[in-house]
């Protein structure tokens, strides 16, 4: 499964069914399990601002605009979302505040009907995971205007990271009836890929990256293949979609980050570390950070490993300043990194907000960093109750079933994790092939 969780992302969208099509999400029933929460694609919450025209030069256009009327109540529900968008795609939380007081001076200044700074609220609460928020705000647009796709992303968005799974599929039909496009494409991919159908995921984002208007938008689904190929074991295939991804737009930085993977994946070192040295330096998301110290800790340079890791220190204090909740990637950081107490508070504090599979494998693996692994079984049981064929899943409940004693499970677990994805992770691929060989020897 396609890692979307990184500290401060911005998650603006559902999963949804094209139904006009034969596009659909479900391969069996849907059952009450939690679902991770969805990837982020491109979306059309701002009206549009010219062919040509930058994030940056949009948000300059509407300061300049907003300096002579500073009562636009809709001009200031557009910079708002420019700002969230801004933060998106600049890994700077600090446009997040920015982005809540112009939404707010919108809704000040036209409280009713003000459908654009609703949607930028909610979109906002997504962003800085307050899911909760973001499904309050979604409901009172729907009700000023139920005929807008946006809104639905809002709301499914929202119902899923909650946990409400049965509404957000019913959310997310009707945004699909309602707007069906790149965006809906690439989410059908999503709730097939949750549900383990990873060819029909493969076949929605290839439709998706047709019906891509820009190339900007075509880079983004091709990145989105090469994340599908590369979580299904097909680094050569992931590769060549990356390297897609970036002729079709250089600066756009995720498939950089997916070359320096798959040279990971190869065993070229010193080319994944200044790959991945280029990603952080222009676009220092956490996620990148993480990936290029532990890339230098498993090649033996543990100082310059140290610096990375004390980065995304520095980046959480950022992102919680700005009001970001950070509790579910500190989770999984922390457990990963020496700091078993504090992953298992974190993981434990975003349990008690909301349960999707991403939650409960974090907590799970909070809980076996913590020794305390009876309690965890649960939890990494829970994480793949859906059927996601999410290679890292896989391996922290055969390390939890391990140390239960069950070498059985163990054994097929670290065997699936590693069929499915034998690259799926820096830290821990070596440690689930020795385990693995262990187990075969002696049954």
């Amino acid at each position: 499964m396609r890692r979307v969780g990184r500290i401060g992302g911005s998650v603006v969208l559902g999963l949804f069914v094209f139904v006009g099509g034969g596009i659909g999400v479900f391969r069996r029933p849907l059952i009450d399990a939690p679902i991770a929460r969805p990837a982020e694609a491109p979306g059309a919450l701002l009206r549009p601002i010219g062919r040509g025209t930058t994030l940056a030069q949009a948000i300059a256009s509407l300061q300049e605009r907003l300096r002579t009327a500073p009562g636009d109540w809709r001009g200031l529900a557009d910079l708002g979302l420019a700002y969230v968008q801004q933060a998106r795609v600049t890994a700077d939380p600090s446009f997040y505040p920015k982005a809540e007081g112009v939404l707010e001076r919108s809704l000040q200044l036209q409280a009713g009907g003000n459908f654009e700074a609703m949607v930028g609220m909610g979109a906002l609460g997504l962003a800085r995971h307050d899911f909760s928020g973001a499904l309050r705000w979604g409901e009172r647009a729907r009700a000023l205007n139920p005929y807008n796709g946006n809104v639905y992303g809002v709301i499914g968005d929202a119902q899923v990271e909650l946990g409400r799974y049965r509404e957000a599929f019913g959310t997310v039909q009707t945004m699909v009836d309602t707007r069906p496009d790149l965006a809906s494409y690439a989410r059908v991919s999503y709730a097939r890929e949750l549900q383990g159908d990873v060819g029909g995921a493969l076949a929605a984002m290839r439709t998706a990256e047709k019906a891509a208007g820009t190339p900007q938008d075509a880079a983004w689904a091709s990145y989105q293949l090469g994340e599908l190929y590369f979580a299904s074991g097909r680094p050569a295939r992931a590769e060549a979609a990356y390297r897609r991804g970036v002729e079709l737009a250089p600066d756009y930085v995720p498939p950089h980050a997916g070359l320096a993977k798959v040279d990971w994946a190869n065993g070229r070192a010193g080319r994944a570390i200044r790959e991945y040295g280029w990603v952080v330096a222009r676009f220092p998301s956490p996620e990148y950070v993480i990936a290029l110290g532990d890339v230098y800790a498993k090649f033996g340079r543990p100082r310059l490993a140290e610096r990375q890791y004390a980065l995304v220190r520095v980046e959480e204090r950022l992102f919680r300043a700005n009001g970001v909740n950070v509790d579910l990637e500190l989770a999984l950081f922390d457990a990963d990194h020496g700091r078993p107490t504090d992953a298992l508070a974190a993981a434990r504090a975003e349990w008690g907000r909301r349960h999707s599979i991403n939650v409960a494998d974090a907590l799970g693996w909070a809980l076996y960093a913590n020794g305390r692994y009876r309690e965890a079984a649960p939890y990494a049981r829970a994480a793949l109750a859906l059927g996601t064929r999410n290679a890292l899943f896989m391996f922290h409940a055969g390390m939890i079933q391990l140390r239960l004693g069950h070498r059985g499970a163990a054994r097929e677990l670290l065997s699936d994790a590693l069929a499915t994805n034998p690259h799926f992770s820096i830290l821990w691929r070596s440690v689930a092939r020795r385990t693995l060989v262990g187990l075969e020897r002696r049954p």
